[in-house]
């Protein structure tokens, strides 16, 4: 392959996982203060499968070819900052534009931050998603030690930190899973692990952090009367049922929901770094697939069932 173009992860219609390809373009050109890095890997996403089957058309438009990948974990090659150096390991999350899933990517440094020690690039690229379970926790439902929080989808890509980061700041951490996955929901620290599928009386809670976007009304009546919802998905089946209910509880002073989709710039990834570094987040990687199959890490992920993150190693 010529040193000016690089491999990247590709589709030129929506559709299935299949509609994936791998093609050969030229490099990115490094703007003025970018810096630009060596994707050494990154992670699938909720919102890559959205994209690659149209359930984003409204937004992403009818033109192609399309590209994919939203977070990032490489080496330095060109610093662009003097914060970085050539060689360094970093992660970051560079939003819907960056098309991650390529051998290299030209990013803006404040979306990016050093990787902890400790972690190599897989490991690494299953959490900076993390950084939407942080800002759920902390910022939005300001969940504090001693009340009752329930996670949805608690061994999916951001809710598996989501009960790590709960069970840290000192939540009663309950967390809504598949059966076959339950005692991965214990190992991450929950004080309860529930099949989703024969929940039973679950009880009240104070935090609802929902990661799936569907039944938003029935998860809604678990709060207390002083109870927040936050929610990270939309119920892309649904989308006009989904959207009304935020609307219709985003504003009230109790027992809210509200919706939000992460954008984290370094000081969140710091944040991360730090609960990482202290050993309160570990990473959990389901499986590894090579960009060459990245059809197959689409598949994966649509498939259920996931025990943490689906990372593509390049």
């Amino acid at each position: 392959m010529s040193p000016t173009s690089m491999r990247v992860a590709s589709f030129d219609r929506y559709g299935p996982p299949e509609v994936l390809h791998e093609v050969s373009t030229p490099r990115p050109r490094v703007r003025p203060g970018e810096v630009l890095i060596r994707v050494r890997a990154l992670s699938v996403n909720g919102i890559d499968l959205a994209m690659r089957a149209g359930k984003m058309r409204p937004f992403s438009g009818n033109r192609f070819p399309k590209r994919i990948g939203l977070d990032v974990v490489g080496e330095v090659v060109e610093p662009g900052s003097s914060r970085f150096s050539v060689g360094d390991l970093v992660w970051g999350i560079g939003g819907l534009a960056a098309a991650t899933a390529a051998e290299y990517v030209s990013i803006a440094p404040d979306r990016i931050d050093h990787v902890p020690a400790g972690l190599n690039a897989v490991q690494a690229a299953a959490l900076p998603v993390g950084t939407t379970a942080i800002t759920a926790l902390r910022d939005k439902a300001a969940l504090a030690p001693g009340e009752r929080l329930l996670v949805r989808g608690a061994t999916g890509g951001v809710g598996y930190v989501a009960v790590q980061l709960g069970k840290a700041m000192g939540a009663h951490v309950t967390g809504l899973a598949s059966a076959p996955n339950l005692d991965l929901v214990r190992e991450l620290g929950a004080d309860e692990a529930i099949d989703y599928r024969d929940p039973g009386d679950l009880g009240q809670f104070d935090v609802v952090l929902d990661t799936v976007g569907t039944d938003l009304a029935a998860f809604r009546r678990l709060l207390t009367p002083s109870g927040r919802m936050v929610t990270i998905s939309i119920d892309f089946g649904h989308p006009a049922r989904a959207l009304s209910h935020l609307a219709a509880h985003s504003l009230r002073r109790t027992r809210w929901t509200r919706f939000f989709s992460g954008d984290p710039r370094t000081p969140l990834l710091a944040e991360l770094g730090r609960w990482v570094s202290a050993g309160a987040i570990r990473p959990q990687v389901d499986r590894v697939f090579p960009l060459s199959d990245v059809a197959g890490a689409h598949r994966a992920l649509e498939h259920g069932g996931v025990r943490g993150k689906i990372v593509i190693e390049i």
